[in-house]
């Protein structure tokens, strides 16, 4: 093996990373073969990894944790040569878990050692990428609760994402939206609009899955006027599996959104991530243009 692959590895990811990390430290050191071995605790210093990475010569960076992690090593790396790998140390591994990467450990670093590289699609929305999903209004709002419980007063994840999502649905804010996708022009008032990177699963057992993340298009989600009873049958719906028979739940699909408001910028969270962006929103899909190391088909 000649090839060098850098590793940038969140030890705050989850519950057990650093433990993780440790146990397999020897085997990242053989794949690694060379390429730097950086533990990371502050997600600020992720991108100046991934540069030195770069600017060292090495074939693939490999991101060690949770969506939000993967998700600022894999935004260096569209549209260059170099190979994204995943080891998914995170709680929910979305992208791991979607893109058929194993979610163990070991067997993660096995596909990263065979070296078997295609590409998927990235989307963007105003100069930020998404593996996963952007979002507008309510899941915004979920989330800046969620890590205010985390950061001043110290919850675990799951219980402070439950708190956040009472305190998110106890009062939420409509939006008022031009969109205007792939040309076609419409008006929404909504409490929360969703943009996947390719389509997720709207029925049936994979409710909240993609299938694919290889068909170039994004994917947009709505609820026209839903207020809080509305939206708990439509949350009882998901649970159900029969959320897209709901009248009151859109999706469409397309490759370019335009998203047009009254108010200059707009909270956006991009895999989980929150920022405040300037209107219009322009977002786009970037077909196959992360290569990845994923398992053989068949496998």
């Amino acid at each position: 093996m000649t090839r060098r692959i850098a590793f940038i590895l969140n030890e705050k990811a989850g519950s057990s990373d650093a433990e993780a990390i440790e146990r397999h430290r020897a085997r990242i050191e053989e794949i690694a073969n060379g390429g730097p071995v950086s533990i990371v605790r502050n997600g600020d210093d992720i991108g100046q990894k991934v540069d030195q990475a770069m600017a060292a010569g090495c074939e693939g960076v490999v991101a060690g944790g949770g969506d939000g992690t993967l998700n600022a090593v894999a935004s260096r790396l569209v549209g260059t040569s170099i190979v994204f790998g995943v080891l998914p140390l995170g709680t929910l591994n979305h992208f791991a878990r979607d893109a058929g990467i194993p979610l163990d450990i070991g067997a993660a670093l096995d596909v990263i050692a065979r070296g078997e590289v295609d590409s998927v699609d990235v989307g963007e929305i105003s100069g930020l990428h998404f593996l996963n999903n952007a979002s507008l209004g309510l899941y915004v709002r979920l989330v800046r609760h969620r890590d205010r419980q985390q950061s001043t007063l110290g919850r675990g994840k799951w219980p402070a994402f439950a708190w956040a999502m009472w305190s998110a649905f106890k009062r939420f804010p409509f939006m008022t939206l031009q969109i205007s996708l792939d040309g076609q022009d419409s008006r929404c008032r909504t409490p929360f609009l969703f943009i996947g990177n390719n389509r997720y699963e709207m029925s049936g057992l994979r409710i909240g899955r993609r299938s694919s993340l290889q068909s170039g298009a994004l994917s947009i989600y709505l609820a026209q006027r839903a207020g809080r009873r509305r939206l708990f049958v439509l949350a009882l719906h998901a649970l159900l599996g029969r959320l897209g028979s709901s009248n009151d739940f859109h999706v469409f699909d397309g490759q370019r959104l335009q998203i047009f408001s009254d108010h200059e910028t707009l909270q956006v969270a991009t895999d989980g991530e929150v920022s405040r962006l300037r209107t219009p929103l322009e977002c786009r899909i970037h077909a196959r243009a992360l290569k990845v190391y994923l398992p053989a088909r068949g496998h």
